[in-house]
């Protein structure tokens, strides 16, 4: 009798609540995370999907090593041979332990970088391709810069606790979302194991990935660990299906002897994305039209080119997109190809994402005397 009440209840609750409202109570936000801080943001186009403090500044211990790797691979060439020098030999464990003197190839101490996390190797390679630990931080940081990631700043290349070495973590996920553009930077991160040797003498080093979230998530393909008694335990991870890539970011993920505080996070933040998010597409030129008129020019319409639809991971049950046009309507000759003649702000939830940009489609110049004689001798001509 108890079975049968039971399966009466669950019928009634399917027909009462509409089907976003049971998933959404199946996959709920992630609470009760260890992490100090942390996000979870759509890898294709950087939307924060998730956040817990995650433009809060902190320290980011050996996450730093995305950003030595990605400015190595981008800047350095990967057949370049690196010296060790006495105080790349003298970093603290966790290292490779190369004396000084000792060779290797650059592409082989980016394997010791991000599988093993050794720090002489990241010292190594600030000082070859940066002359010194602190031009090369410094490089770092004006990259970063460059990505747009404002609160970031690089003291060392390997992430050990220092005053001005910090990061946030909406930062740390757009610096893995460029860095997951290098196919090179991809290859390197999932690598399970890897042998290198040192050139001059030939001693063999076999690295081992200390990723655990490689082999115990479905489509995980990275990214970083991290360590230090002052940042705790971090970690940033990415997922990556036919549909999407998950980037996570925690950081202060508990400290010794937690050290599996920051899977079970990660874990908490990729269920979500998984669970609760569906692509959606959305056109953003359906209120564009695809000519407008143009006054005093010399042809009377111009073509006009909008922004085509745009792809966004969305939770169906709790977010709806919206767009909103706004543009002349008509156009004053001069027109160029190319010249902004309006915009398609797209909404999610009543507040702005982003905003894209409508175009003039050709150019029409404007009625002058040259252009007004031809149109009356052609009329005068040819009737």
């Amino acid at each position: 009798m108890k079975k049968y009440i039971t399966l009466l209840c669950l019928s009634l609750l399917f027909f009462l609540y509409p089907y976003h409202t049971i998933k959404s109570l199946a996959a709920e936000t992630p609470s009760g995370l260890y992490a100090k801080a942390a996000i979870l943001m759509d890898g294709s186009n950087q939307r924060v999907l998730f956040g817990k403090e995650e433009k809060t500044e902190l320290p980011m211990a050996s996450t730093t090593k995305i950003m030595t790797c990605l400015y190595a691979l981008e800047h350095g060439n990967l057949s370049d041979i690196v010296t060790f020098s006495d105080r790349a030999a003298s970093a603290p464990k966790v290292h490779l332990g190369a004396r000084a003197g000792s060779q290797f190839l650059l592409s082989d101490l980016l394997y010791a970088l991000m599988l093993e996390s050794y720090n002489d190797a990241a010292v190594a390679i600030a000082e070859h391709l940066g002359g010194s630990v602190e031009a090369f931080c410094q490089a770092m940081t004006e990259e970063a810069r460059s990505y747009g990631c404002y609160q970031t700043s690089f003291e060392t290349p390997n992430g050990l606790d220092s005053d001005n070495h910090y990061t946030t973590c909406y930062d740390l996920a757009i610096l893995t979302c460029h860095a997951l553009q290098n196919k090179d930077f991809r290859s390197i991160i999932r690598e399970p194991s890897y042998t290198i040797k040192e050139i001059t003498g030939g001693q063999a080093y076999t690295l081992h990935n200390k990723d655990a979230f490689l082999t115990s998530y479905p489509g995980a393909i990275g990214v970083k660990t991290g360590f230090t008694g002052k940042a705790g335990y971090c970690f940033v991870g990415a997922v990556e299906t036919a549909d999407r890539l998950l980037i996570s970011v925690v950081l202060g993920s508990g400290w010794p002897p937690n050290r599996s505080y920051k899977w079970q996070d990660t874990r908490k933040l990729m269920d979500y994305g998984m669970e609760n998010f569906e692509n959606v597409t959305i056109p953003l030129d359906s209120d564009i039209p695809g000519q407008l008129p143009v006054l005093h020019g010399q042809a009377q319409i111009c073509d006009i080119r909008a922004p085509g639809d745009v792809t966004l991971l969305l939770n169906t049950g709790e977010e709806t997109a919206s767009c909103t046009a706004d543009f002349s309507a008509s156009l004053s000759a001069p027109v160029r190809s190319g010249d902004p003649v309006g915009t398609v702000t797209l909404s999610i939830n009543g507040e702005t994402y982003r905003t894209y940009p409508v175009t003039a489609a050709a150019d029409v110049a404007h009625i002058d005397y040259r252009w007004c004689l031809k149109r009356l001798a052609r009329k005068y001509f040819y009737g």
